[in-house]
């Protein structure tokens, strides 16, 4: 079909190029300044300030991990150039700001992450009065985030590539160049070869692929309010809220980036007052498949769309398909009032109405049968729209040759909207508009619409219980409930009526009334069928029934709701935040002489000092954990008990060493996946200390150097809710004493280590150094160990039965006190179980010969051949031993309360292998730098298309690409080659194995 497309596509292009100018746009208004003022402090709360110095990066750091209720950290007038995001995770009531987005620059050209600003659970969190510079990723990124306010903010990009800009933003001329205007955007891509006469550049901003993503990006949080902020070159979206409940965009301006404003499965969503001008599409309202949930009910009034025609330069996801020209565009998301708005100089349209049924099956179009593809209730009112479809972009060589409907769209509607102008009935009002009508129009439907789905029945939950649904009947779904075999829409339909008429005009697809204004310079609307008509003449099928279809329709009379229906659809109710409340969860910092005390107590020979864990002792040694304070390795005190997992989380060859220590007589409790779901560990007692030391071999030598050890410790507040605290503890030599010593580094490091080690799974020996080797503070911590249905702070992964389920050896020949320790050569989880550490163990754990309990959940060793109990190497073996080692490496963010929740890739080795583990899922909010050019999460059969091959491999170089994200500055060769012969030889096209397979466009 798409060779003839091509063809007809070819003709119909060439004869408007030829027709058509390459006339430049009218000017910009102009831009806002800074306004407002600073709330105070709240109660109780610390200043701490940041200077625009050398010690920037320190100073944020310390300030950060030590934030508590009510402090604010203030950075000075001036430019900062930062080597590390600003992170805060598991706080509340926390303000971050500037003096001014014109006066507080932050530049995040050299930092080694990927964000800007970072926060991941935080409850009541403000940004204000600085800019975001240069980041590899997203600028200011809010994530679970409940009462986030983002206000008076700008996230830019320097023009031209961001970080590798030749022109670059710096200290010397950030003054003159923060500002940047819309006047003329490039509307055609410099890398096609026909364009390179056309129109590829602008005198404002050159815009890039190599940006970052986002500018500023609330995803998975509630009750956020963006006002007066502005986003300048975003490779995907400027300014967006996603998989969020109450949101508000107000005030804010986004210029040049691929989609200005973006609200993506959002429940209660609003854009008031706010500006989008030349980026590819101003405004897009819409829900993405997979996701954890999806949106209905946004408003949008009282915003300005104008010259969002910059061509389209991101790569993969939805927003690659979207087309230049495009002021705002929705599909599948129901109820959207958009009034009081004006439509001004678009190339394409004023408002795209679309659906995923336009796109074709494996590129665009779901897989899954949750999500509804067309967008229902969409009220258009008392708006002004003004030259807008009156220049097409048309597709590219590059385009054409790759035969993606989405690229042809504009194209499509084009030729439509000109077969129709031959009709006699609307001659006159094509004449209006010039006798060449290869346009688009004010407003563009692409007129697709679903029939009543008799036989399909009301979904249902994983339990067998019905889905929950709305006041309407619409079913709530997230991405924890079952694909159904069949998209339920029986909501929409009078079923009770003879011949099951569509619910009008509630479930009709919109109304727009009489007092919108259109200029008589472009066509009014247009409905141009999809491509029916048009795949039907390409396939050579000449059914002139079907030919009817082909010329699209002015006819707005069927949106007249109130002529039509009797009534038009009712206003929506305005968005409104609940004001902030503090939870009290978080208490002050314990006083200094508490710490001084409890640390520096006496402890009886062989004791842990437990009365300690309720604070961060500045050493290790304080703890009293290990026989040998200046070794890590050498025997627990205090019933400290060494263990192991069958396949491990990858840390630059680092080999650990773990250690649980219990408070005397207490007792975890038992559970597992199937009595508490995949994310289920051991119910640890409060004032257990776990403790992880990293330290690298050099067997050629027989040694180890212990660089770092991790603690995570259980606490109560004074309300006696319990959390977990993360503490990174960094070794050295003291200089005064030539001893050992581990130092408590709430900030973090880095260190440049050597290893030569011999695996002890699969005899293969490693030898390397790398210079990066990264100690995360202690808010990255969080980043892995925080998940939403878990304990609260940076709650244990490790300590699971499936991962626990073998005899007990370290991961190193080296012997030491852990090596000797008792526990060696048996199941830990029946030692543990028989010795009264854990409470509510089965009855019989089946242990067999090789101290495997053969009835308790397990994963095998990714890297040991057979060890998942299947033929080695067998297709069975390798897809057991991939599952493992994606399941400790990626599953601790990549699960349905995780840090990674929002991508709706999930990495658990109890689900089926389908979409929602990757199985041709395309991301979601992956720029070019984290896809490597590659389409699908996972492509079956095809490594070089499948991006998590290229995330855990070597071509991802920086930081917005690789997997996992911390402390791995080199490739897991095991892991990754295990990977990458699971996608080319185990996983295939075949739907009743890998559901969701056959989509992939081969």
């Amino acid at each position: 079909m798409f060779g003839a497309m091509q063809r007809v596509l070819a003709v119909a292009v060439l004869g408007a190029l030829a027709l058509s100018g390459c006339g430049k746009s009218p000017s910009s208004p102009g831009n806002g300044g800074d306004g407002g003022g600073d709330p105070p402090p709240g109660p109780n709360g610390r200043v701490f300030v940041i200077k625009p110095n050398a010690e920037a990066t320190t100073d944020m750091i310390a300030a950060m991990v030590q934030a508590l209720p009510g402090d604010v950290i203030e950075f000075e007038c001036g430019y900062f150039e930062l080597s590390s995001a600003l992170q805060l995770t598991n706080t509340e009531d926390v303000l971050v700001r500037g003096c001014g987005r014109d006066k507080t620059v932050l530049s995040f050209k050299t930092s080694t992450t990927p964000e800007g600003i970072l926060a991941v659970n935080v409850h009541g969190l403000t940004v204000q009065d600085l800019t975001v510079l240069d980041t590899g990723g997203n600028g200011i990124e809010l994530r679970s985030v409940d009462h986030g306010t983002v206000q008076r903010v700008r996230a830019i990009w320097s023009s031209g590539g961001g970080r590798e800009s030749p022109t670059p933003i710096t200290a010397s001329n950030y003054t003159e160049k923060l500002h940047v205007a819309c006047t003329d955007p490039a509307t055609q891509d410099p890398s096609a070869p026909e364009n390179f006469l056309g129109d590829t550049t602008s005198p404002d901003y050159t815009v890039s692929k190599l940006s970052g993503r986002y500018g500023v990006y609330p995803v998975a949080s509630e009750n956020i309010l963006i006002d007066d902020a502005e986003s300048i070159g975003a490779s995907d979206a400027g300014i967006y809220v996603g998989q969020t409940n109450t949101a508000i965009i107000r005030n804010s301006r986004a210029a040049y980036n691929v989609f200005g404003f973006e609200i993506e499965n959002v429940r209660g969503g609003e854009y008031a007052n706010n500006v989008a001008e030349c980026n590819t599409g101003g405004f897009l309202i819409y829900d993405l498949d997979n996701l954890r949930q999806y949106g209905e009910r946004s408003r949008m009034y009282g915003n300005l769309a104008r010259l969002n025609n910059t061509y389209n330069f991101t790569s993969g996801g939805i927003v690659g398909n979207v087309p230049s020209g495009s002021g705002m565009i929705t599909l599948a998301y129901d109820e959207i009032e958009i009034f009081d708005n004006e439509f001004r100089d678009n190339n394409t349209a004023g408002i795209i109405h679309t659906s995923y049924e336009i796109f074709p099956v494996g590129a665009g179009r779901p897989a899954e049968h949750r999500i509804d593809w067309y967008t229902e209730g969409l009220h258009i009112h008392g708006n002004t729209f003004v030259n807008n479809g009156n220049r097409l972009p048309l597709p590219t060589t590059k385009n054409l040759a790759s035969g993606d409907v989405a690229k042809f769209l504009p194209a499509i509607v084009g030729l439509k909207n000109q077969t129709a102008c031959l009709l006699p009935k609307n001659l006159a009002s094509c004449l209006s508009t010039g006798l060449l009508n290869i346009r688009g129009a004010h407003i563009i439907w692409d007129g697709l619409q679903d029939s009543y789905h008799a036989d399909c029945a009301y979904p249902k939950e994983a339990n067998g219980e019905d889905v929950p649904k709305d006041e309407r009947g619409k079913p709530l779904y997230d991405n924890e409930v079952p694909d159904p075999s069949c998209q339920y829409n029986a909501y929409k339909f009078d079923t009770a009526a003879e011949g099951k008429p569509r619910i009008k005009p509630d479930w009709w697809f919109s109304c727009i009334d009489a007092d919108n204004e259109f200029s008589s310079d472009s066509l009014k609307f247009s409905n141009f069928h999809g491509t029916k008509g048009l795949e039907l003449i390409v396939s050579s099928n000449l059914d002139p029934a079907a030919l009817l279809r082909f010329p699209s329709d002015f006819d707005m009379s069927p949106h007249d709701c109130t002529a039509a229906y009797g009534k038009t659809l009712a206003p929506l109710p305005p968005v409104v935040i609940p004001p902030f409340v503090r939870s009290g969860d978080y208490d002050p910092a314990p006083a200094a002489e508490l710490v001084e005390k409890l640390c520096n107590a006496s402890v009886d020979s062989g004791k842990v000092n437990f009365d300690a864990a309720r604070v961060d002792c500045p050493t290790l040694d304080q703890y009293h954990l290990f026989d040998d304070a200046q070794d890590p390795t050498s025997t627990p005190r205090g019933g400290g008990v060494p263990y192991s997992l069958n396949s491990k989380l990858f840390s630059d060859y680092a080999v650990k060493y773990r250690v649980a220590y219990l408070p005397p007589g207490a007792k975890a409790v038992y559970r597992d996946a199937g009595t508490d779901g995949v994310n289920a560990t051991l119910v640890f007692p409060t004032g257990t200390i776990i403790a992880k030391t990293f330290s690298f071999a050099d067997e050629a030598n027989g040694k180890e150097t212990p660089i770092e050890t991790r603690l995570l410790i259980k606490r109560v507040n004074s309300k006696n809710v319990a959390r977990w605290d993360g503490l990174p503890y960094i070794w050295e030599t003291d200089a005064a004493t030539g001893k050992r010593v581990a130092k408590l580094s709430l900030g973090g490091g880095h260190a440049s280590v050597s290893w030569d080690h011999t695996d002890v799974d699969s005899g293969v020996r490693h030898q390397g150094s790398t210079a990066n080797y990264l100690i995360p503070h202690g808010n990255q911590c969080l980043s892995c160990h925080s998940n939403e249905e878990g304990e609260a702070g940076a709650a244990p992964i490790g300590p699971k039965v499936r991962f626990m389920n073998r005899p007990y050896a370290p991961e190193s020949k080296l012997v030491t006190g852990q090596s000797r320790h008792e526990v060696a050569g048996q199941n830990q989880i029946a030692y543990w179980c028989s010795h009264g550490l854990v409470a509510g163990c089965p009855s019989d754990l089946g242990v067999d010969m090789r101290q495997i309990a053969a009835k308790l959940e397990r994963i095998p060793a990714f890297n040991k051949p057979g060890d998942a109990g299947f033929a080695p190497n067998s297709a069975e073996d390798i897809e057991a031993r991939a599952r493992a080692w994606l399941e400790v490496n990626c599953q601790h963010c990549h699960n349905v309360r995780g840090f990674a929740a929002s991508t709706g890739f999930y990495l658990d080795s109890f689900r089926p292998v389908d979409i929602s583990y990757g199985i041709c899922k395309r991301p979601t909010a992956t720029g070019q730098e984290g896809n490597g050019g590659r389409t699908y999460d996972i492509h079956p059969g095809n490594v070089a298309d499948s991006i998590l091959a290229f995330r855990i491999g070597p071509n991802a170089t920086v930081p917005a690409a690789r997997m996992p994200p911390i402390a791995r500055s080199v490739v897991d060769t095991e892991g990754s080659a295990l990977i990458e012969q699971w996608i080319v030889n185990v996983v295939k096209a075949d739907e009743a194995k890998y559901p969701g397979s056959t989509s992939c466009v081969q």
